[in-house]
């Protein structure tokens, strides 16, 4: 595991990321297991260059349009371990997504609680039904271009455009072989990922909030394991993060796309539907 530290943000923006952050994730703390692979070595010599594969994947994204999605986050400290789940859709053409976001049942210490709705845009992360202090009527609105971690982990969920985006600083990459991922035969490949150098190449859509992670995280190396299917498209990434925040918090992030092609549809909130408050821890 890779260590990286990370630095709190500042300001509203700062405070209302560092809320969903505490609710989200911290607060949470009170699995996402891999798919099994068969270790083809054979095949490795006939596959394309791994990393280049792997840096590919945002742009086949792209050209597929976009994709239904579920993502788990698995957080773990001081022998604690919670799941956050998600899902919902992603446009990969207009940059834009939309999730659902489950709570486990705890973290509020209430049996049924509603599911957080969070809409993915450039720069920016809308939520709705977080709490904290925040009408149920209303919206709040973050900067991820001023997240220490890009939202990479505060949102409870990691935007899967985003997480595509970062295989762009793909490095040391291996072939593990094929494998089966719900009845589609995929190809698993198994690295690490530099933030930096993955902030520098990306989408200009995404590159503020890489960017801000590159410079919020002690360490810009993050290991990951993709699957890609036949066409080259992204099936199923896991990112697995480590940083510092009042304790070492070890996050196995994983985002599954599948349903290429169903439409997306996101509607942004009015502003008169955006909470100006403040938020409570």
């Amino acid at each position: 595991m890779v260590g990286h530290r990370q630095r709190l943000p500042r300001g509203r923006a700062g405070e209302a990321a560092l809320a969903a952050g505490l609710v989200l994730a911290v607060t949470a703390l009170s699995g996402c297991a891999g798919v099994g692979v068969s270790d083809d070595r054979a095949a490795a010599d006939t596959v394309e260059d791994p990393a280049a594969v792997v840096r590919g994947a945002a742009d086949t994204l792209a050209g597929t349009g976009s994709a239904r999605a579920r993502t788990a986050m698995e957080m773990a400290t001081g022998g604690t371990r919670v799941t956050i789940r998600g899902e919902g859709g992603v446009d990969f053409r207009r940059r834009m997504g939309q999730l659902l976001v489950m709570l486990p049942a705890d973290v509020k210490g209430e049996e049924e609680h509603r599911p957080i709705t969070e809409l993915l845009v450039p720069g920016a992360l809308y939520m709705k039904n977080r709490g904290a202090g925040v009408p149920a009527d209303k919206w709040v609105r973050v900067d991820t271009t001023t997240l220490a971690d890009g939202n990479l982990v505060t949102g409870g969920a990691t935007d899967p455009l985003v997480a595509a985006e970062l295989l762009r600083g793909a490095q040391e990459v291996t072939y593990v072989g094929e494998t089966d991922l719900a009845g589609t035969t995929v190809r698993h490949y198994r690295g690490v990922t530099d933030i930096e150098r993955a902030s520098k190449v990306a989408s200009p859509e995404v590159r503020g909030a890489l960017a801000a992670a590159a410079k919020g995280f002690s360490k810009d190396t993050v290991p990951f394991d993709a699957y890609l299917d036949e066409e080259g498209r992204l099936r199923k990434v896991r990112h697995r993060f480590t940083y510092v925040n009042n304790g070492v918090i070890d996050v196995s992030s994983t985002t599954l796309l599948y349903g290429f092609g169903t439409p997306v549809t996101v509607v942004l909130p009015a502003s008169r539907d955006i909470y100006a408050g403040k938020i409570a821890d």
